[in-house]
């Protein structure tokens, strides 16, 4: 299946190299490249054979580039993506705000941006200290009392959180085997408990897209352990019942799990450790900045509570009078979480400590986290202080809001005219009768230089768009962004239906055909002849 060429930009005469001015057409590295060419030189090698006979008896056929040309390479294909940095990114659920370049600058320091994992502990005690200050600043967010700093991302925070709900419920000496998550949670949320061995039982939305704290309590029983929660939802709304339904939840002995992806939305203005939250993951590359998105970096530290704190995953850095200390082994765990225990007494608490420090979590990946998205966090949390936090969700939402009132009466908000939190949430009975579908909306907006907010996506909502702008943005960009999509819905109702279905006409490559690109997938690239 050949690659979907662009139309020229006149939509007339092409050229004969490919390129339109800047818009270079740029091969793959296997079209650009040559087997006999190398940027380095390296001397010959003799090799003994120890293989046995498996040695490789041809060349393994990569391509080469000189330095010149893999730099033009991939700084050609760079130009081609779309980034923060060149304009709004409104894919909702995402939080792709402004990244800092303080931050970055941060992040480079000496003894932080070349730090190896390997390093000896009394090489690094500023790195440590870092890490503890940022935990700390975290349990105040969140209104908990500790915070596992070792997940990698979101998806492992929730893993996390989950098993420590799970080990809390075998120290117990419970083996619950059902979690409950809403129908318009994250596919992460039921991905965890699944993996988990948990059966997964959906909890229906309202018409208003919240979760009816009834439908929690008719699904409560004695074998279920835990309801992942998110708040603010998918759908952009702040769950209002969440103080009942973790009461619901708690007296039936389960836990709260909280996805803290939407935590842009309510940081320094709610602490979800006050709302009965008992574990909650915070994706620090989205709420506080660190550059993200194709995989990577990021990281999902945990709060726990303090029913949780004693399951802790090792390792973990403890402020204390003295200092700051590092605690690696399970041998040193009880001692320093037992200041988290719950107030059941001090004899209740030590016992139960100690009878968690044997079952509590062990390491979760071999090293502490990712330190460049520390230091960018950090950063970001002390250079905006308390109030200034605050202020990032307020406008986020004040952003988010913007949106809707603007666009409401071309679009169809998907819960009537109800005020959101960081994002909102389109439905498709706009586009009724037009032969228009939200895919094609999303292409067209490509070639106005914007890229598509989130599509299809809650699944509650049909034909879902999903828009959050961030605090990052604008009066001017919000309102060249409106004035967009304002235009394209006028020119989806007037009949000019081929313009979306053919779009994207001026990016790099044309729509696919997805459906044979999913029945007839070309993994291999072969030469032309």
């Amino acid at each position: 299946m050949d690659r979907p060429e662009a139309e020229p930009a006149s939509g007339g005469q092409g050229t004969f190299s490919g390129n339109r001015g800047l818009a270079v057409e740029e091969g793959l590295l296997f079209e650009v490249g040559r087997a006999e060419v190398t940027g380095v030189d390296l001397p010959e090698v003799a090799v003994t054979p120890c293989l046995g006979g498996l040695e490789r008896t041809r060349p393994i056929g990569l391509v080469g580039l000189s330095e010149p040309e893999a730099v033009r390479h991939y700084v050609r294909l760079s130009q081609k993506n779309y980034a923060i940095d060149t304009g709004p990114y409104p894919l909702g659920s995402c939080t792709m705000k402004h990244n800092p370049r303080l931050n970055e600058r941060m992040a480079r320091l000496p003894g932080l941006g070349d730090i190896h994992p390997l390093q000896p502990l009394s090489t690094v005690p500023g790195a440590v200290a870092l890490i503890a200050e940022l935990a700390r600043w975290l349990g105040e967010l969140t209104g908990m009392p500790v915070v596992a700093m070792t997940p990698k991302a979101g998806a492992h925070g929730e893993l996390c959180g989950m098993m420590a709900i799970k080990a809390a419920l075998l120290a117990r000496g419970e083996r619950r085997s059902v979690v409950l998550v809403p129908a318009s949670a994250h596919g992460t949320n039921p991905a965890t408990a699944a993996l988990l061995g948990f059966a997964v039982a959906t909890v229906p939305a309202r018409p208003d897209g919240t979760v009816d704290p009834a439908e929690v309590e008719r699904r409560l029983s004695p074998q279920v352990a835990a309801i992942m929660l998110t708040n603010p939802n998918t759908c952009g709304l702040f769950e209002r019942d969440v103080v009942a339904i973790a009461s619901a939840v708690h007296a039936a002995g389960a836990y709260v799990y909280a996805d803290g992806a939407n935590f842009n939305a309510v940081m320094g203005k709610v602490r979800p450790g006050d709302l009965g939250v008992d574990a909650m993951h915070i994706n620090l590359h989205k709420t506080f900045s660190t550059p993200h998105g194709g995989g990577g970096p990021g990281a999902g530290p945990v709060a726990l509570s303090a029913a949780l704190a004693p399951f802790l995953p090792l390792p973990y850095a403890v402020i204390e009078e003295g200092g700051v200390r590092f605690v690696e082994h399970s041998g040193s765990a009880s001692a320093a979480v037992a200041p988290f225990a719950d107030a059941a007494g001090a004899d209740a608490s030590a016992a139960r400590v100690a009878d968690a420090g044997r079952r509590a979590l062990g390491r979760i990946c071999a090293f502490h986290g990712q330190m460049g998205t520390f230091v960018r966090a950090l950063c970001y949390m002390l250079s905006h202080g308390g109030d200034g936090l605050r202020q990032a969700a307020e406008d986020a939402v004040l952003n988010a809001n913007y949106i809707r009132a603007s666009l409401r009466d071309v679009m169809s908000p998907a819960f009537g005219d109800l005020p959101c939190m960081h994002e909102v949430l389109f439905d498709d009975r706009w586009l009724e009768g037009t032969g228009i579908t939200t895919l094609d909306f999303a292409k067209r907006m490509i070639d106005e230089g914007l890229h598509p907010m989130t599509v299809y996506f809650p699944l509650v909502v049909h034909g879902a768009m999903l828009i959050e702008p961030t605090e990052s943005e604008s009066r001017h960009s919000l309102d060249q962004f409106i004035a967009v999509l304002r235009a394209l819905a006028a020119e989806a109702k007037s009949g000019h239906a081929p313009a979306f279905k053919a779009a994207p006409r001026f990016a790099p490559r044309r729509r696919l055909d997805e459906t044979r690109a999913a029945r007839e997938p070309r993994l291999r690239w072969t030469p032309a002849c």
